[in-house]
């Protein structure tokens, strides 16, 4: 009876001998890694890791990137974020890259970020380095914003929205949605107060500077850093285009314009060519005047004659003068004129 008992002991020392030294090789990859990193990971740890059913390796990787990076984190918390469903690995980089760049984030902080669905990683990548946001979003569809001014000529509008990751609004924050959402009001607002079209045209910075003092990153996870306008335009009046009521009532009003301007024009015209042919009538009335006065001298020269006031010398004194006179016109014109008798 005591042999058997001895015998079941042995057993199961050996059993137990065979199970440490299979969890010894089964963990020595890691724990040697872990050690030879300055990352020291307790055996027992590793197995209640794997007991846990945490990977050992993972968590194992995610201290040693932390050690390296001059940080010092236990494995508790990274193995109570794996159980929570959290990324351990993108939290990991995150806190790196947060200290390397000086911001203060701490793994509580991350690891709530990481749990409530947002990129912790991308999140301090943003803080550091700002991103652009369309506004509007191409990805909806809209490519420009649509805007009237006061004189109800119709603008389009495209905006570029720098903004910084707002760690500390990050959890309950608002997304990038809503500072499209927010920024394409203002945009819309600020046009809307202006009294004419030509004043955005001539200054969109003040539009942006204005949409930019109005606090829109209020309650967002993100900081406005900047709003710069991309592309402004007046929109067109086909048909194709939405109804654009004030450049539809413009181009009217210059149509108009131009007509009347032209029936001005065509008046004046008429006007003139009227005068001109009343001009030309006087002068066919004053020649034939003329030729009237001409058609009387030689009636005057016979009542003279008869009279005995003029005499036959006379009236051939008076024919060659005239004659004379004739010739010396043709030769002042270049011509030659037969002088008449």
């Amino acid at each position: 009876m005591l042999t058997q008992v001895v015998t079941v002991l042995f057993v199961l020392l050996a059993i137990a001998v065979l199970v440490l030294i299979g969890l010894f090789f089964y963990f020595l990859k890691v724990w040697i890694r872990a050690a030879m990193s300055g990352a020291r990971v307790s055996l027992f740890n590793l197995v209640g890791m794997k007991l846990r059913r945490v990977p050992p390796t993972l968590i194992v990787d995610a201290r040693i990137r932390m050690v390296k990076a001059g940080m010092d984190l236990q494995t508790d918390p990274l193995e109570a974020h794996y159980l929570a469903g959290g990324n351990v690995i993108n939290v990991v980089q995150a806190l790196i890259a947060a200290d390397k760049a000086n911001i203060d984030l701490s793994f509580q902080r991350a690891a709530a970020i990481d749990l409530a669905g947002r990129d912790v990683y991308d999140a301090v990548r943003t803080s550091v380095n700002p991103k652009v946001i369309d506004c509007p979003d191409p990805a909806k569809g809209t490519t420009m914003l649509d805007a009237v001014a006061k004189d109800g000529i119709r603008l389009l509008v495209k905006a570029r929205v720098t903004v910084r990751a707002n760690l500390e609004r990050l959890v309950g924050g608002a997304t990038e949605d809503t500072i499209i959402a927010r920024v394409g009001q203002g945009i819309v607002s600020a046009i809307g107060s202006s009294l004419s079209y030509k004043d955005v045209l001539e200054n969109p910075d003040h539009i942006s500077r204005k949409v930019l003092d109005s606090g829109l990153d209020s309650q967002t996870a993100f900081e406005i850093v900047s709003i710069d306008i991309a592309d402004i335009s007046v929109a067109g009046t086909g048909a194709r285009d939405v109804a654009n009521v004030g450049a539809m009532l413009e181009t009217e009003r210059a149509e108009a314009d131009k007509k009347l301007r032209q029936a001005e024009a065509e008046g004046r015209r008429a006007m003139a060519i009227a005068a001109e042919q009343e001009m030309r009538a006087r002068v066919q009335e004053m020649q034939a005047k003329v030729v009237e006065a001409q058609a009387e001298i030689p009636q005057a020269i016979g009542h003279a004659m008869r009279a005995g006031k003029l005499g036959v010398m006379d009236l051939m004194r008076m024919q060659n003068i005239m004659a004379d006179t004739s010739m010396r016109e043709s030769l002042a014109e270049g011509g030659h004129e037969t002088p008449k008798s």
